[in-house]
């Protein structure tokens, strides 16, 4: 049964069970009153986070119904006597209606993982700060190095991940911090039992020596140089330097092939990487987020169907996991994925079939390889391909807006933010998230 379901007056089947089934739904009642978010300190907001998201797609789960006679991948929710037929439709209603028990279920996972990490026995208290203490054999000497050569100079910005089993991300999350503060580097690297992420940027001298450092740690030995893309910029990309382990979903059965180029293809971007830099006819699918990934191909199976599927993303970190998902619903003849990501064929091949910006996640927000402009101002329609933020205060969506336009002040997302601007007092859904399906239907 799921952990829910003693909330919920609606005579439902339920399809699957949650994980934390040892919580006390039956005393979790519904607020009246709309609850705030606590407050953390930086350490534990990461956990904060991760046992929301744990509560919010535990309730939603718990209001699945079982739909045998309905087409495979269908999914509908029954709640407060509605029905809804579509992930996004239900995700919002929660949202909106149900963030008290949501937020007392948040605080009883945080409370079950907070009381874990306090089990751990003196004997491996003591081996974790032994290890934080070896951490310094990694850590590179720079005592014949220039402080000048760590700060000044030609800038480059590094894209790498690797999957490997990491039995200790917080150690490797410390070693990774000092690591970067000792060479003054910026940038975001996230660390999880299956492996690292990153993306830093800072002096040549200094990312040379970061890719040292990486590969003698035994960890993570299993990398080449190669698996480092590199671009030149300066050396102040990133404005902060942030580095946080978390837990990761069920990393699915992998069996990926790799491909050079096909005429077919489909992007693992999200669309506003899209909008600016695609491949010519691939199918591009109008998801916000990679983590929406697994419910576009349980809604759109039939798209993928006895097809030979061809994925690229940005550096072949989401091909790794979505084509792996996709492996696992056995629908598809062959599943392959572009070898080094889009950063590596583009060194390889700058003409290439890609066409436009590679979208990149730091203050650049794109690079080029080709002078195509594929996409446009979001007022005018002009060519344009260079990404702000939106002005208006809180919100964080990135809209096209051409000089012309931002001239006369144009410099918002949608209607809505252009209306609110340096007067908004509360983060809220904008237009642009609002009006947009959160798993679209696509068709060849």
């Amino acid at each position: 049964m799921s952990m829910f379901a003693n909330m919920s007056a609606d005579d439902v089947t339920l399809q699957s069970s949650v994980p934390f089934r040892e919580i006390d739904i039956e005393n979790l009642t519904q607020c009246i009153v709309k609850q705030t978010k606590p407050t953390f300190s930086a350490s534990l907001r990461r956990h904060y986070t991760y046992a929301k998201r744990r509560a919010f797609s535990a309730y939603v789960a718990s209001k699945k119904i079982a739909t045998p006679e309905g087409p495979e991948g269908h999914s509908r929710w029954h709640c407060c006597g509605q029905i809804f037929e579509d992930s996004g439709s239900i995700h919002k209603h929660v949202s909106r209606t149900h963030d008290a028990v949501v937020l007392q279920h948040t605080e009883a996972i945080l409370e079950i993982i907070l009381s874990s990490m306090e089990d751990e026995s003196p004997a491996q208290e003591h081996a974790r700060e032994e290890a934080l203490v070896d951490m310094s054999r990694w850590i590179p000497d720079i005592s014949h190095v220039d402080e000048d050569q760590l700060v000044k100079g030609q800038g480059e910005v590094l894209l790498y991940y690797c999957y490997c089993e990491l039995p200790d991300p917080q150690l490797i999350c410390a070693w990774q911090r000092a690591l970067c503060e000792k060479l003054h580097l910026t940038g975001k690297v996230r660390v999880a039992v299956e492996g690292i992420n990153g993306t830093v940027g800072g002096t040549k001298v200094a990312t040379s020596l970061y890719i040292q450092a990486m590969l003698s740690h035994p960890v993570f030995r299993v990398m080449v140089q190669k698996d480092f893309k590199s671009s030149e910029r300066g050396s102040n990309c990133f404005t902060s330097l942030k580095i946080g382990w978390e837990w990761t979903q069920t990393f699915y059965p992998s069996g990926r092939q790799e491909f050079t180029w096909s005429q077919r293809n489909f992007t693992k971007k999200n669309f506003y990487e899209s909008k600016i830099g695609q491949f010519s006819k691939c199918l591009a699918p109008d998801i916000r987020k990679f983590s929406y990934f697994p419910d576009y191909v349980d809604q759109n199976l039939e798209l993928f169907r006895n097809k030979k599927v061809l994925m690229y993303c940005t550096g072949g970190i989401r091909c790794e996991r979505g084509s792996a998902y996709l492996l696992s619903k056995d629908v598809c003849k062959e599943v392959y994925q572009l070898k080094g990501g889009i950063h590596k064929y583009l060194e390889r091949f700058p003409d290439g079939f890609y066409r436009g910006k590679l979208f990149v996640f730091d203050e650049r927000y794109a690079i080029s390889f080709n002078s195509d402009v594929i996409s446009e101002c979001r007022y005018c329609r002009a060519p344009w391909d260079q990404y702000q933020l939106c002005s208006t205060c809180l919100c964080c969506q990135l809209v096209l807006s051409c000089q012309s336009c931002r001239g006369l002040g144009l410099t918002a997302c949608c209607p809505t933010c252009q209306h609110k601007k340096e007067e908004a007092q509360l983060k809220e859904e904008c237009e642009c998230t609002d009006t947009r399906p959160r798993i679209p239907q696509d068709a060849l």
